[in-house]
């Protein structure tokens, strides 16, 4: 499986600069791709940033919630509960990585919660949350 953090599946319902590369990474996927109800909030919300910041139509970003939605139902993204675990393993990714590389609390988070899922690959486009990952062992989708 293939864990999806909210820039990459931000990046697949929104156009923005890491657009392209996200779906080359998805379509080229050979495992199925997953999200937690933790990335579907976070990414919805950053979607309904775009309206506030006036970035955005809020008719674009609900047609982008639509899809998204649909594609959760469908079964295009797997959405798998955030495992009990992800708390305890993002407290042990903080210590020892938070002094060292500033990692937010919420992409600790992502990456223990991809460690309990045990999944092959993490997609991220956000710098802090590749390295975290990757450090955890996790194996990373290039940067663009």
């Amino acid at each position: 499986m293939i864990y999806l953090d909210a820039s990459a599946l931000f990046s697949l319902y929104l156009p923005d600069a890491n657009t392209p590369a996200a779906i080359s990474l998805t379509t080229a996927a050979d495992a199925p791709l997953l999200i937690t109800p933790l990335c579907e909030l976070e990414t919805v919300n950053a979607f309904r940033l775009r309206v506030f910041r006036k970035e955005l139509p809020a008719l674009s970003v609900e047609n982008a919630v639509r899809d998204l939605e649909g594609d959760i139902r469908s079964g295009v993204l797997l959405l798998r509960p955030l495992p009990e675990g992800s708390f305890a393993r993002a407290g042990i990714l903080a210590k020892a990585l938070t002094p060292a590389i500033g990692v937010r609390a919420v992409d600790l988070l992502h990456v223990g919660a991809a460690l309990e899922l045990s999944v092959g690959s993490f997609y991220t486009f956000d710098q802090k949350q590749h390295r975290t990952a990757q450090t955890a062992g996790l194996k990373t989708n290039p940067l663009p």
